[in-house]
């Protein structure tokens, strides 16, 4: 896949037609029987099961006896035959296995206003042209499954908007759904029995579609249905999943396509699926993360492993054996289920999921850093992600490579794993107190952003994203010194269990609704093991009341299992499972603070002696005993009595997991007999299914270890947010996540260094003193009378610097290139001259990147890095070495000047740009892009920005003064070159290469682009401006163009080789537009109309931008004539000094035929040691450049 799909609908249909008979599903019902086998030998003796011998012929994907394989090719004939069905339907007519409600009409379905046709077209409304349109939500009614693949992809084939209904939720729970969303139709998989028919057509008003995907299987008609991205009017959204809401009801989150296609290829380019892997659909289809695990496979020709979903809820344990049954090879969970396998996976240490498992992916909850060290040793060469994100931005929004952990640990005290940086074209800002810049609320805005609730705004339509809005999270979080977000917590009463938001604030009112409870308060207690529980808090009503319900034995402190019965049972009718609390604890009142509102402080300490009552205690023995333990252990509460319900305790599906574990079980029995005297009897009634873990032998004691390892960790505690609370005023937002303050304990680089001479000291006393370096010495430095004669000459007032391609900046005239600067005369003979070293400085590597020279109160600083991550700040005059840094990657690109000429910017390899005090080199601040830096920044003084290129695509703008990321946009591609700044037009241009020219409006603090160009080749080279405001483009494929302001071609011109540097342009060559060349040659074309003035062979590929003495000016002693001096640097080392006539027109036009007057003329050459990548400055005669023998140079021109 090399381009990011158009749409859902059209990636499939190519996947699948370019290879058919993959297999793109199986469903697991033989594996199943085969897992199961496996988990039963293990309680039986822990060691090895071989899967291999219980498979099919099928060596890939492994396929066990029972399973039934699918094609892409059944699936797509599936697809198609459903989506015709459903398109058929919606328009009015009829099918066999549709059932609809009992005095319904066979008409077509619209919403609100807008009728849709087959086609999917709109008519206008109200006159008006409509740019999007409401799609009809459909309900889909079935759980994991291929049938639920296959609806999800014909509802968006028909370009319509599909709604998940848990078959798990309660009744009144999707009820509730599908009248508040609007639903029309329903697919559900055929029932078992034809009650379930009645109540869902009956009371819900729906219409139900059966979908049999074995029926379509043979049916290969071709579909005649429109794909989603090629209707003129767009639909506004593809689907619609409810989540728990602030305001204490729960909200349809309306999703895009856009949102879905963008975490998708954000996450194939960041670990790309290929045909051989093997994903595992495990998820429920009330939680997000479920349409990523299948979506992934169906775009990607992977296959998909589909259990029975039933078996995987009622057994977590059983997904370890799936992992290992059919070598999955990546997994997404989140972090309470490995929590509960964790120790099942410890015990099996002969099993290959190390060596299977590649990608493990973890959202929905807090990542505590323990967890992962276990996860860590346990799968050593699985990539760990750690993944942050909800419902309203597509599931995910950043995420956070565990491989970069150690190096974190190693600076930060942390006790949780950082949700790290943005995805791809995702905007993420913290809102804070303004003297708090690294801490505050996320916000998020970006491609991932839904398109609003359901039933809020527009009439109960979601808002249109217009690509501007942020979603305020409610999250708070922390920038670390590296730039990655960590996790702190919610100032609302939002909170997660098992990956899924939940708002307290709606489990009150459903305790409310209940006829013997006057008022509830639920909160979220999460024990030192970081086990989560829902606990209530319930004000009862009168004895009349209780008497109804007959509850006797209730008073203000204690309650009774009757009570918390009913209690339960009617919260389970309400709302979903992981909204039903664990605890319920019966007070007398709820505490209130001084404005009246409830104290949930304080509701703790009220229930510290609240206990159930219970009948007299059994004699037990010690099984019975050892079964009470693990009740207790896996609950976390102190006492567990004979007859106590596991479930009413607060018991789960992945804490009945750990109890079946520690007792090596079968996981359902807990169900069957939920009290410890229960499950004992059970068990001694069936000896068969007892195991070693019950009676004191050397298998309990490993147990006992291994429980002991699991709950005794140091899982850190979790950061509180009570002294967070902003006004609107204290407010700032922050548009980036990557930034961050250096702590100046932290020591970023190596001993300063610098270099006796002879007597120039007292211009550097503001330096450090002198101390010892690693790297050798410098050699040839200059004589300190004729630096300063040197410096004298160039006559530069005010403080400037100089860079590659004629980059000028000065404090007095900010972003101009074309600044007229000092120049002296010298007088020749039309003789060539010669050049000679006057210093190097080694850099221990590579030096790739051209130098930054920075003129102020008469001394002359120069700031180059090289491979070997070392940055270093030279005197110019003397080459003597000012300070040093060692920074975090090799530095390739140039460095850049921020407009007050108090921090110098460098971007380096690993993605990091830093920014350096002036004076000493300390790290003031620096920024994590996705991607390497190769690109010197750019500064843009009056906004107080540095705008800076990554190949993670994306150029960003850093405030300098603010420390912070403004504003970033796609490029299109990596960006190598230099963007350019045009200050009368108010346009940064940008090229990447994709071949693609960015023009960023200016104008406004909103920055917007104003156009783009498609060039149709890659562009490595900077751009620069010419000065009628043309950008100058160079392509890797030897063409050049010049663009105007509006993005017209104003000529193009054609070179005879590929282009890797960017032009020159200068005032001292008023006329020309010079550029270097592969093949050896450096053109001059005529600025205004492209043609070609002339050209010089330097005989060696130049790969480097030339440069323009603009100091310099050589008259000759038999004529008038100024000409102008000009360096190049090939490839292979050889520098040279060419002789240029900036009146080239003229001089055309008065000595036409002169033959004995050439237009260039080589004035001086000189071979050093190393090839030369570095584009060279020269200054006054003085040319500085980089060199591979590991040494910055300084040459002088002697003429």
């Amino acid at each position: 896949m090399a381009t990011e799909p158009c749409c859902i609908s059209h990636e499939f249909h190519r996947v699948a037609s370019e290879k058919p008979g993959h297999i793109a599903a199986v469903r697991a019902t033989g594996g199943l029987r085969v897992c199961k086998d496996a988990l039963e030998r293990f309680r039986e003796e822990p060691e090895r099961f071989d899967f291999e011998g219980r498979r099919g012929a099928s060596s890939f994907p492994p396929v066990y006896p029972g399973d039934e394989c699918f094609s892409f090719a059944d699936v797509l004939s599936a697809v198609f035959s459903l989506s015709r069905r459903i398109r058929a339907v919606l328009d009015g007519g009829d099918d066999p296995n549709l059932v609809r409600p009992q005095g319904s009409r066979t008409a077509g379905y619209s919403h609100g206003e807008q009728t849709l046709s087959s086609s999917g077209s709109l008519s206008e409304l109200n006159g008006s042209p409509l740019t999007s349109r409401m799609p009809i939500i459909i309900g889909v009614f079935i759980a994991p499954s291929i049938e639920y693949i296959v609806s999800v992809l014909s509802i968006l084939k028909c370009g319509e908007a599909f709604l998940p209904l848990d078959p798990s939720w309660p009744e009144e729970r999707l009820l509730s759904v599908i009248s508040s969303s609007g639903t029309v139709i329903i697919l559900k998989c055929h029932p078992s029995c034809s009650t379930e028919v009645d109540w869902i057509v009956n009371r819900s008003g729906c219409s139900v579609l059966y979908v049999y995907v074995e029926a379509s299987l043979k049916k290969n008609a071709a579909c005649d249905l429109v794909c989603p991205c090629e209707s003129k009017i767009p639909r506004r959204f593809c689907y619609v999943m409810y989540t728990s809401g602030s305001t204490g009801k729960p909200k349809g989150v309306c999703g895009t396509e856009r949102g879905l296609l963008n975490r998708f290829w954000w996450m194939q380019q960041r670990a790309p699926l290929f045909g051989d892997d093997v994903l595992l659909f495990k998820t429920p289809i009330s939680f997000i993360d479920h349409l990523q695990e299948f979506l992934s496979s169906v775009l990607t020709c992977t296959t998909l492993i589909i259990p029975p979903f039933h078996e995987l809820k009622a057994n977590p344990l059983l997904i370890i054996n799936f992992l290992e049954a059919y070598h999955i090879t990546r997994l997404t969970s989140v972090p309470s289920l490995m929590t509960a396998v964790l120790p099942y996976m410890e015990n099996l240490r002969w099993m290959q999921i190390h060596k299977t498992l590649k990608v493990l992916v973890l959202s929905g909850e807090v990542l505590f850093l323990s967890l992962w060290k276990s996860l860590h040793n346990l799968l050593p060469g699985t990539t760990i992600l750690n993944l942050y994100g909800s419902t309203e931005v597509s599931g995910d929004c950043t995420y956070f490579d565990c491989t970069r952990l150690p190096q974190i640990v190693d600076l930060e005290l942390l006790s949780s794993v950082p949700i790290g940086i943005p995805l791809s074209n995702c905007e993420i800002g913290l809102v804070g107190k303004s003297d708090e810049l690294n801490v505050g609320e996320i916000y998020v805005g970006g491609a991932c952003l839904m398109a609003g609730y359901l039933g809020e705004n527009n009439h109960g339509h979601p808002n249109e994203a217009d690509g501007s809005s942020l979603f305020r999270t409610g999250d708070f979080a922390r920038r670390l010194q590296n730039g990655d977000l960590i996790f702190l917590g919610r100032k609302d009463r939002i909170v997660k269990v098992n990956g899924q938001l939940v708002a307290l604030e709606e489990i009150e009112n459903t305790l409310c609704e209940h006829p013997g409870v006057v008022e509830a308060a639920a909160t979220l207690y999460r024990t030192p093991n970081d086990v989560s529980h829902l606990v209530s808090y319930v004000v009862l009503k009168g004895s009349k009341v209780l008497s109804e319900i007959d509850i006797s034995h209730v008073d203000g402190r204690h309650g009774n299992k009757e009570l918390v019965s009913s209690i339960k049972s009617w919260m389970t009718k309400k709302v979903p499972p992981t909204m039903v609390p664990s605890y319920y604890f019966f007070i007398e009142s709820l505490p209130r603070t001084a404005t009246g509102k409830v104290d949930y402080a304080l509701l703790p300490s009220l229930t510290s002696t609240a206990r159930w009552e219970h009948g007299d205690e059994r004699s037990y023995n010690n099984q019975l005993h050892m079964i009470k333990e693990a009740f207790s252990d896996a609950l976390v509460i102190k006492e567990v009595k004979a007859q106590d319900d596991f479930f009413m305790m607060g018991g789960n599906s992945i804490s009945a997991a750990y109890v079946a574990h520690k007792l090596a079980i079968d996981m359902r029995l807990l169900y069957m007999f939920p009290s410890p005297v229960k499950l004992l009897n059970a068990l001694l009634n069936r000896k068969n299914l007892i195991q070693t873990s019950v009676s004191r032998n050397t298998g309990s004691a490993k147990r006992a270890k291994l429980h002991e390892n699991m709950w005794n960790r140091s899982f850190g505690t979790t950061i509180g947010l009570q002294n967070i609370s902003t006004s609107e005023e204290q407010l700032q937002v922050q548009a980036g996540v990557s930034i961050d303050n250096f702590s100046s304990k932290i020591d970023a680089h190596p001993p300063i260094r610098s270099i006796e001479s002879s007597n120039d000291k007292s211009s550097f006393s503001v330096y450090p003193s002198t101390i010892d370096s690693h790297l050798p010495p410098t050699t040839g430095v200059t004589n300190s009378n004729e630096s300063s004669q040197w410096g004298l000459k160039i006559n530069l007032s005010a403080i400037c610097s100089f860079s590659r391609c004629n980059r000028f900046t000065s404090v007095a005239e900010p972003n101009q290139n074309y600044v007229q600067k000092g120049c002296f005369s010298i007088r020749t003979e039309n003789r060539k001259g010669c050049l000679q070293e006057l210093w190097k400085v080694p850099l221990n590597s590579c030096v790739d990147a051209s130098p930054l020279i920075v003129f102020e109160n008469g001394n002359a600083h120069l700031f180059i890095g090289s491979h070997s991550h070392i940055f270093l700040c030279i005197d110019a005059l003397s080459g003597l070495v000012l300070w040093e840094v060692t920074l975090n990657g090799r530095i390739e690109c140039s460095a850049a000047i921020t407009g007050d000429f108090s921090q110098v910017v460098v971007g380096c390899y690993q993605g990091r740009i830093y920014f350096l005090e002036y004076l000493t080199g300390n790290i003031i601040w620096s920024f994590q892009t996705d991607g390497e830096v190769k690109m010197q920044p750019v500064v843009d003084k009056s906004r107080n920005l540095i705008w800076c290129g990554s190949h993670d695509h994306f150029l960003y703008a850093l405030n300098y003064n603010e420390h912070s990321c403004v504003y970033k946009i796609s490029c299109g591609g990596s960006i190598y070159g230099s963007p350019s700044i045009d200050m009368v037009h108010n346009i940064i241009y940008v090229a990447s290469t994709s071949g693609r020219v960015t023009a960023i409006s200016l104008a406004d603090a909103q920055f917007q682009v104003a156009w783009r160009y498609e060039c149709r080749a890659p562009i490595f080279g900077s751009l620069c401006l010419d000065t009628h405001g043309n950008v100058i483009c160079c392509l890797v494929d030897g063409h050049v163009n010049a663009l105007d302001s509006s993005g017209n071609v104003i000529w193009k011109a054609l070179v005879g080789g590929p282009i890797f540097a960017g032009a020159c342009l200068s005032l001292a060559l008023p006329s020309q537009v010079l550029i270097c060349c592969r093949n050896g040659i450096l053109y001059s074309f005529d600025m205004e109309v492209g043609t070609l003035l002339w050209e010089y062979q330097a005989g060696h590929p130049i790969t480097a931008s030339a440069y323009i003495d603009e100091q310099t000016c050589l008259i000759s002693e038999q004529s008038s004539l100024c000409e102008r001096l000009v360096c190049i640097c090939s490839s292979v080392g050889s520098v040279h000094v060419l002789k240029v006539s900036p009146d080239i027109k003229e001089r055309r036009h008065n000595q036409a035929g002169d033959s004995e007057t050439p237009l260039v003329q080589e004035f001086a050459v000189m071979n050093l040691p190393g090839d030369i990548f570095s584009s060279p400055v020269m200054i006054g005669g003085r040319i500085f450049m980089g060199c591979r023998d590991d040494y910055v140079h300084c040459l002088n021109v002697v003429f």
